[in-house]
C-alpha cells in the first residue's frame, strides 16, 4: 500500500507528515520543496509507519497546504475526455494530438482554502482532474512506457483546474484565464504509489459536487490520452523535473456548454475582442451552473476497490474584494 503524505502549517512554517488513519505523524524532513522531499522523505515516512509510539496530531486539527510546491511546472492536458470535448463544442472523438497548456505555479492553493474570484470575472468554472506528480526527470532521452511508468510517476493528487472562461476563450488567454492565484486547489494528500498499484491509475473514479449537487462523475479509463503516452509526447517537447505536476484533463459536466458555432465565434480572430466577450457572457451567464460567491466545490478521487483514496477537497468561492477586505482585517488584528 502506498503512502499518504501531507504538507501542513505549524508555527507559520510548512511541515511534512505521513497519514496514519486519521492521525498525522510529523516527519523530521525539512525540505522546502516537493522535489527535495521526494529524495529522502518517503523512506522516513515508511520507517515511522512501521514503528510505534510516534508523536501524532489529528489531521482535522491541521491547516493542510498544497503538497505540490513552488517552483514547479504545471503542465495540463485539455479536452482529454470525450464528454468534455462535446460540451466544449469540439468533436467527441479522440483528436490526433494532445492539447497541452500550462498554469502558473502561483495558482496552487490548499485543498480547503478559498478560491478567489477575480473582480470582473463572470464565468468562473470548475474542472476536477487527476494530477500526476513526477518522481524523475523527463527529457528527450527518457524511454517511457506502461511497464516503467512507476519510475517517472511518484504519486497522485486531486487537482481542480479553476477557469475564468470569459478570459480564457474570448481573449485566447488560456494561461491567464487559468492561472489566477488560488485557481489550482491541490491535495489534501499526495498519494505515493507502490509499483504494483500503478495500473490503478487507469481505474480511478472522479466526482465533483457544487453545493452537494453532483456535477462531474467519470473514471480515468475514459482518458483519451493515457499518462504514459502523454509523458512520451511531452518528452519530445520539453524537460520536466521531479516534483512537477501533470494535470490529465477534466470530464464532462463543467458549467461551460458551447455549440460549435459559438465556439467558432468566440475564438475567431475576425471578431472584435469586446464583441467576443459580450457574446460569450450573454450566451453563458444564464445557464445557472457557473460558480457564484459562497458556492462550495467538493472533489474526490478514489479507486472502486478502495485501495487508492486521494481524500476530498472542499473549497469555497469568495470575491476578490471580500478576500482583500478579510486579509486587511486579519493583518490589522495581527498587528495589535
Amino acid at each position: 500500500m502506498g503512502l499518504h503524505i501531507v504538507r501542513y502549517e505549524k508555527e507559520n512554517e510548512a511541515q511534512w507528515g505521513v497519514l496514519s488513519g486519521e492521525e498525522v505523524i510529523p516527519l523530521t524532513n525539512t525540505s522546502r520543496t516537493l522535489d527535495a522531499f521526494l529524495e529522502e522523505g518517503p523512506d522516513e515516512a515508511k520507517s515511522l509507519l512501521a514503528s510505534e509510539g510516534n508523536e501524532s496530531f489529528p489531521v482535522g486539527d491541521l491547516k493542510l497546504l498544497s503538497p505540490v510546491t513552488k517552483p514547479a511546472r504545471i503542465v495540463c492536458q485539455g479536452a482529454n475526455y470525450s464528454s468534455h470535448r462535446e460540451e466544449s463544442g469540439l468533436e467527441a472523438a479522440r483528436p490526433p494530438f494532445n492539447m497541452i497548456f500550462g498554469k502558473a505555479d502561483s495558482s496552487l492553493c490548499g485543498a480547503y482554502e478559498d478560491v478567489i474570484r477575480p473582480d470582473g470575472v463572470k464565468l468562473l468554472d470548475y474542472e476536477i482532474e487527476l494530477g500526476l506528480v513526477l518522481g524523475a526527470e523527463v527529457t528527450e532521452h527518457s524511454d517511457i512506457n506502461e511497464d516503467n511508468l512507476h519510475e517517472y510517476v511518484a504519486g497522485l493528487v486531486i487537482t481542480n483546474d479553476i477557469s475564468a472562461r470569459d478570459i480564457q476563450l474570448p481573449q485566447g488567454q488560456w494561461l491567464k484565464g487559468k492561472s489566477y492565484r488560488t485557481f489550482c486547489p491541490t491535495g489534501p494528500y499526495l498519494y505515493l504509489l507502490d509499483e504494483d498499484e500503478m495500473p490503478l491509475i487507469h481505474d480511478l473514479e472522479l466526482d465533483l459536487w457544487v453545493n452537494d449537487d453532483l456535477r462531474q462523475s467519470a473514471n480515468t479509463d475514459q482518458l483519451l490520452f493515457k499518462p504514459a503516452e502523454t509523458l512520451v509526447e511531452l518528452a519530445d517537447i520539453m524537460d520536466l523535473s521531479r516534483g512537477d505536476l501533470v494535470m490529465t484533463g477534466t470530464t464532462g459536466g463543467v458549467a461551460m456548454n458551447l455549440t460549435p458555432e459559438l465556439l467558432g465565434k468566440v475564438t475567431s480572430l475576425a471578431v472584435p475582442g469586446q464583441d467576443k466577450i459580450d457574446m460569450m457572457v450573454e450566451d453563458q451567464e444564464g445557464n445557472g451552473r457557473y460558480l457564484k460567491d459562497g458556492d462550495v466545490i467538493r472533489c474526490a478521487i478514489r479507486s472502486a476497490d478502495g485501495k487508492i483514496d486521494l481524500g476530498e477537497q472542499q473549497n469555497r468561492v469568495v470575491s476578490q474584494s471580500i478576500a482583500s477586505s478579510t486579509a486587511r482585517s486579519n493583518g490589522l488584528n495581527a498587528a495589535k
